[in-house]
C-alpha cells in the first residue's frame, strides 16, 4: 500500500478497529477515512454507496460488525445474522463498484465446525456442523468470506478474509451480558476484589479450550497482509479456494487456566466456583496460523502480558 493511500476502517471504534487505526497510523499510513456510527450507518445500502461515490477509497478494512459472546449470541440472533450480512454486503459490494484496490475483511475463528480437528487450518471451512450458541453470527462471516471470493473469481479483485482468533485488548466491552470471556472475567475479578467477595462465579466447566490473541498484534498481521505484494501472497488470492487466512496466537489454554490468569493479574485472591449449567460452547478452538507464519507474521505479546495492559485500559476507562 502506498502511504499515501486513503484507507477505509470501517468500524474504527471497536475493538479490531482501533487497533488497526492505532496500526496504521504508526506505520506512517496517514490519509485515513473514518465514520462514527452516528455519521454512517453501514446497515443503509444509500449511505454506503453515497460514502464509497464521494470518497473512493483504495483500501477498505472491515472490521465493523456485531459481536458479542454467548449470552449476546444467544439472545439476540436475529440482530447478529441481519445486521452483519447488510454491513459486509454494503461495503464489499460498494468497494468493488468503486474499484477499491485491496480488501481486508475480518470474521472470526466460529465459522468453522464446532468439531473440527486441531489445530484448526482453513480448509475444514464447511466440513462440519457449526456451534449451535453462535450460528446465525458464524453463518453471516462465512457469506463474507464467499463473497469476497466470488468478487475476486468474477471481477478480478483482490479481497482478503482474514480470521482472527479471540480478540482482546484495548477498547474491548465489559458489559456482562453482551461481553466475551476474557473481559467479562476481568470485570467480574476487579469488581469482587474492589467488594471483598470471596468468590468468583466463572461459567461453564471450565474445561473448553481457547486461544486468545492481543488486538494490536491482530491489526499488525492484517496491515501485514495488505502490505504484501500480491505474487508474494502466498496463494491466498488463487481461485482454486477461499482467500482465507487464519490469524492465531498459536497456543491455547483452558476457561479455568484464563480464569486464574485473569485472577492473578488483576489481584483477587479468592476462590473460584463454575457454574455446570451454563454451556460450555466449543470444547476446543486453536486455529493453525501457518499460513500467515509463513508469510512473514507472528504475535509478540504473551497472553499474561496482554491481560495485564488489557486491565490498565479497563481501570483507564472504568476505575
Amino acid at each position: 500500500m502506498d502511504k499515501k493511500a486513503k484507507i477505509y476502517v470501517a468500524g474504527h471504534r471497536g475493538l479490531a478497529g482501533s487497533a488497526l487505526v492505532r496500526q496504521l497510523r504508526h506505520k506512517g499510513y496517514g490519509n485515513l477515512l473514518l465514520r462514527t456510527h452516528a455519521e454512517l450507518e453501514l446497515a443503509d445500502q444509500a449511505a454506503v454507496r453515497d460514502l464509497f461515490e464521494r470518497e473512493r477509497p483504495d483500501c477498505v478494512f472491515l472490521a465493523a460488525a456485531k459481536v458479542g459472546g454467548i449470552i449476546a449470541n444467544s439472545s439476540y440472533p436475529a440482530e447478529f445474522v441481519h445486521s452483519n450480512l447488510a454491513v459486509q454486503t454494503n461495503v464489499i459490494h460498494e468497494s468493488w463498484r468503486v474499484g477499491v484496490k485491496r480488501l481486508l475483511f475480518l470474521g472470526s475463528s466460529c465459522i468453522y465446525p464446532r468439531d473440527c480437528p486441531q489445530p484448526i487450518k482453513e480448509e475444514y471451512l464447511l466440513t462440519g456442523p457449526l456451534e449451535a450458541s453462535n450460528r446465525p453470527y458464524a453463518i453471516a462471516k462465512i457469506a463474507g468470506i464467499e463473497m469476497c471470493w466470488s468478487y475476486n473469481r468474477q471481477y478480478g479483485t483482490r479481497f482478503l478474509a482474514a480470521m482472527p482468533t479471540n480478540l482482546y485488548g484495548p477498547g474491548d466491552s465489559y458489559d456482562l451480558n453482551n461481553s466475551h470471556v476474557l473481559p467479562a472475567l476481568i470485570r467480574k475479578m476487579h469488581e469482587a476484589m474492589k467488594s471483598g467477595l470471596a468468590e468468583v462465579l466463572v461459567w461453564g466447566t471450565g474445561t473448553p479450550m481457547r486461544e486468545f490473541l492481543y488486538s494490536e498484534d491482530m491489526a499488525e498481521a492484517c496491515v501485514h497482509l495488505l502490505e504484501l505484494p500480491t505474487e508474494t501472497s502466498g496463494g491466498l488470492l488463487s481461485d482454486a479456494g477461499p482467500p482465507l487466512v487464519n490469524i492465531g496466537y498459536g497456543e491455547d489454554l483452558s476457561i479455568a487456566e484464563l480464569a486464574r490468569t485473569v485472577a492473578r493479574v488483576v489481584g483477587f485472591r479468592g476462590s473460584l466456583r463454575f457454574d455446570t449449567s451454563k454451556p460450555d460452547g466449543t470444547p476446543r478452538k486453536l486455529l493453525d496460523s501457518g499460513r500467515i507464519n509463513a508469510l512473514g507474521w507472528r504475535p509478540r505479546t504473551r497472553v499474561d502480558a496482554g491481560i495485564a495492559a488489557a486491565y490498565q485500559d479497563f481501570l483507564s476507562r472504568f476505575a
